[in-house]
């Protein structure tokens, strides 16, 4: 029963994933570089990692991404996506996991955000064969570490009241 629980949660997480995914893309920036974005979905991403640790997480992070892809249609922006969000996820677990007395879960999500914005980037480089796609890099960076921000001061909010709240975990 427990394990149907577990489950049950995940799926539920992607899915708020999603939702928050696409209502992040409804989202215009008023001061914002094209590409950057808010990162409301790297949440549920962070709160899987911590509460039921890399393997949920990163399951999460990929499901994420490719239903998203399925939702939009868009093929191109899977590329990006999915590899932001799996790099992403790696640093965080990384993070977390191994220097979370150094690091808050809102250094967490700041690093998880710088991840996912040069794996985007990098991925970029790659497609179009062009290296100083890298000079936009340090826009994105600066975007990242005010949403990683946020990111992270709810993730830290929402994962204390999981833990308090919910019996399954």
């Amino acid at each position: 029963m427990k394990k149907l629980n577990k489950i049950i949660f995940l799926s539920v997480l992607v899915s708020v994933g999603l939702a928050l995914g696409v209502l992040e893309s409804a989202i215009p920036l008023p001061i914002s570089f094209p590409g950057a974005k808010l990162g409301l979905s790297n949440m549920v991403v962070l709160v899987t990692l911590v509460v039921f640790g890399f393997k949920d997480g990163i399951t999460v992070s990929m499901l994420k991404s490719i239903v998203l892809m399925l939702v939009t249609g868009s093929v191109s922006s899977f590329i990006y996506s999915f590899s932001g969000a799996v790099l992403s996820c790696i640093a965080m677990y990384i993070a977390y996991k191994y220097f979370s007395n150094i690091f808050s879960l809102i250094g967490v999500s700041i690093l998880g955000a710088l991840a996912h914005n040069f794996a985007q980037v990098t991925v970029a480089a790659i497609i179009i064969n062009n290296l100083r796609i890298y000079t936009y890099l340090p826009f994105l960076m600066l975007t990242s570490i005010f949403s990683g921000y946020f990111v992270g001061l709810a993730s830290s909010y929402i994962e204390r009241n999981l833990r308090g709240s919910y019996n399954i975990i």
